[in-house]
């Protein structure tokens, strides 16, 4: 196995304390104890990583054995609840911290499935996989429609931030720092420009009397 670099643990962490946030906010706005909202914090940010070390054999997952990570999930929810009206100001909180979340899981999904010796497909499905898993146990859990079963730009900017890896991975034209960071800003800007824009991926309509046409 390759050793991660130095960059990975913080791109990693600071993934899980977004997304933290992000779970947080949405467990506190459907009015969940605090018990519920420390659940779906972790959930949404270590959900995804436990799917891929389990595919990737890093058994057992990091999510669940490493102290850090359950901290820093904590820690974001605390805050969150903590500072509720200051994060309410922020415009569109979940969306905000979920995308930024999302960019940064499909690099370090990716990141480290490439570490493990996998090939290119593998590391992009993975790296896509950590991105979005959390977010859906979270839609699931709090009775909504997951956002990657929409028309939305979702998983879709999260695989091409996992493809950069792989790509600069292989061609080697920078550093690995320097394509994580080129990675997180595209895949993070395709999220916001699509909702920004309205930017969709082709689906079907459904008429009046709930026929597609």
């Amino acid at each position: 196995m390759l050793q991660l670099h130095s960059l990975y643990t913080f791109l990693d962490l600071a993934g899980t304390f977004v997304f933290a946030i992000s779970g947080a906010t949405a467990a506190k706005q459907r009015g969940l104890d605090l018990f519920g909202i420390g659940a779906i914090a972790f959930t949404v940010a270590c959900g995804g990583g436990i799917i891929r070390d389990v595919c990737i054999g890093a058994i057992p997952p990091t999510g669940l054995t490493t102290w850090y990570y359950l901290a820093t999930a904590l820690a974001a929810a605390g805050m969150t609840v903590g500072f509720y009206p200051f994060v309410q100001r922020i415009n569109h909180p979940v969306i905000l911290f979920d995308a930024l979340g999302l960019s940064l899981f499909a690099v370090t999904g990716a990141e480290k499935t490439l570490s493990y010796g996998h090939n290119a497909e593998v590391a992009i499905l993975l790296g896509t996989t950590t991105a979005v898993g959390g977010g859906v146990l979270r839609d699931i859990l709090l009775a909504r429609v997951p956002v990657i079963l929409q028309k939305e730009i979702y998983a879709s900017a999260a695989l091409l931030g996992a493809a950069l890896v792989v790509l600069g991975n292989y061609f080697q034209w920078l550093s690995s720092d320097w394509v994580s960071l080129i990675a997180i800003t595209v895949g993070f800007a395709v999220r916001l420009l699509a909702l920004r824009y309205h930017w969709n991926l082709p689906g079907s309509s459904v008429d009046k009397t709930g026929l597609e046409t």
